[in-house]
This record gives C-alpha cells, structure tokens and sequence, in this order.
C-alpha cells in the first residue's frame, strides 16, 4: 500500500499555493469539513488522516514508530515528497500543530507557514510552565481509557467539545473517537500527553499563527503566549471567544473566517465570500 493510500490522502481545488491540512486526536480529515469549501477555489487544499485514526488500517500502526510525534511529522513529509509539494502552508490543530514545527526543522523550506490551531508543546505542568495537568491527572485519563473506553469516549467528548452531550459537534466527536481501535487510543493520548516539545520551539524558524480558544479544556490560553515567547521565527497570535479543543467544528462561524485569514495573509489572496451557514 502506498503511503497516500495509507493516510487517505485527497488532493482537491485548484491553483499554485498548496494548504495541507493536519487534524487532531479523535478526529479524521472530516474535522476540516467547514474549512475545506473556502479554500478550493484559490487554494490546492491536501487532506490526510493520521495513522491510528478510526479512518486507517489498524494493522499499519506501528507502535514503536508512533511512541513519538517523530513519526507523524516523518509521515507527513513523505506525503509531501510523494505529491511533490515543494512549499506549502500548513494548519495543524492539536497534535498535528506540533507535528507541523517537527517536520519543519527537517525540511524547513517545505513549509511557507504554521497555522497552529489549539496546539501545545506540552500539556503536563512543571514548576516554571503551566501545561493544564498534573501528573495525575493524566494517570487517570490513561486508567479510564484502558478500563473502559465506551465510558471514557462518553465522557470524554462533551468535555472536549465544550458543549452538552446533545450537541450534533459532541456526537460526532464520539463517533470518530470510537472508531479508533482502544489500545491505539491509548497508545496515542499517552504519547501526546506525556510529550515535550518545548526544546524545539526556538529553533522553528518558518513563520507561526498561533490560534487558540478563550476556553480549551487541553490547552490553557497561557500557552499560547508561551509559544509567542519561545518560537525562533515570526510569530502571530489570536485567542478568539470560543470554547472548546475544536473550535473549527463547534464555532465554525468564529472560527472558519480567522483561519482563513491567516491562510491568506502571506498570499494575497483574500477570500471575501465567508459567510458562514
């Protein structure tokens, strides 16, 4: 199986400007479903779904090479070399944020911008960093998933989400999140959560848009000054009043337009027709 087949990769629109787009945990490629409509016209827009996504092949996830964001950030840049992308624009939200700055001190000049939507280069607390969790915390995130994962997914996504389990964003955030095979799950949320990325932070010199919810049960706003502070190259940022760890499903109508914008910033073109559904 090629690597495109593997990741799902779809390749759609049109013109000379490639936007790559990397979701989060629990999610797929359709987490950009609101996005993906203003972007087609002036953009050639590259979607994939990680490895270990309820959208891949089990049996491809490799969980020594997964036991880091190493291999997600080699992943996606053998995406890039098998179409032959030479520069693009990438909007990574989450974990796929950090994905982004790993693959861009690999091959920087593969990368003309970050747009790191709800990303953390570390989510556990230490005396001078304030990530949201203590350790305990996350010992007993990881025991809830290894004990039940139907409980924690139920619980897990109206947290996540910011929003009652009612919510159309909530069950459908469950429905992704179930559809990953249970120890995957937990191979993976260990990896993230007990991940470090802050030592790489000076050294990513592409320029990045930092964009983050006023509310984010995994991502405290602090961090997002953090990454202003610690990035080596240009850096912009925007706290937008929603809440919730994916605002681009539960507050399209915030978020779509802001996303945009910084997509277009550095292109000259700026899509007027954003009004949102």
């Amino acid at each position: 199986m090629s690597i495109l087949e593997a990741h799902n990769v779809r390749v759609m629109g049109s013109g000379d400007q490639v936007v790559v787009l990397g979701h989060g945990f629990g999610t797929d490629q359709s987490s950009w479903k609101h996005l993906v409509p203003y972007l087609v016209q002036d953009y050639q827009v590259v979607l994939f779904d990680l490895m270990g996504s309820g959208t891949t092949n089990p049996e491809n996830f490799n969980f020594q090479r997964y036991s880091t964001l190493h291999g997600y950030a080699d992943d996606l840049l053998a995406v890039l070399e098998e179409l032959e992308i030479e520069s693009c624009i990438f909007v990574g939200h989450s974990v796929s944020g950090m994905v982004g700055c790993l693959a861009s001190l690999e091959r920087p000049v593969a990368f003309s911008k970050l747009v790191l939507v709800s990303a953390s280069p570390r989510y556990l607390n230490d005396p001078c960093y304030f990530g949201g969790f203590e350790q305990e915390d996350l010992n007993q995130l990881f025991e809830a998933i290894q004990s039940n994962f139907k409980a924690w997914v139920t619980g897990f996504a109206p947290l996540a989400v910011g929003a009652d389990i009612e919510s159309p964003v909530v069950q459908e955030f469950a429905r992704t999140l179930f559809n990953i095979r249970p120890d995957i799950a937990f191979s993976v949320v260990k990896t993230i959560f007990q991940s470090d990325m802050r030592d790489i932070l000076p050294r990513v010199s592409v320029p990045c848009h930092i964009l983050q919810s006023t509310k984010d049960l995994a991502v405290p706003v602090v961090v997002a000054h953090y990454f202003e502070r610690s990035l080596g190259g240009a850096t912009y940022i925007e706290i937008f009043p929603t809440e919730g760890h994916l605002p681009q499903l539960s507050s399209p109508e915030i978020v779509i337009p802001i996303i945009v914008r910084h997509i277009s910033a550095a292109t000259g073109k700026y899509i007027t027709n954003l009004e949102m559904s």
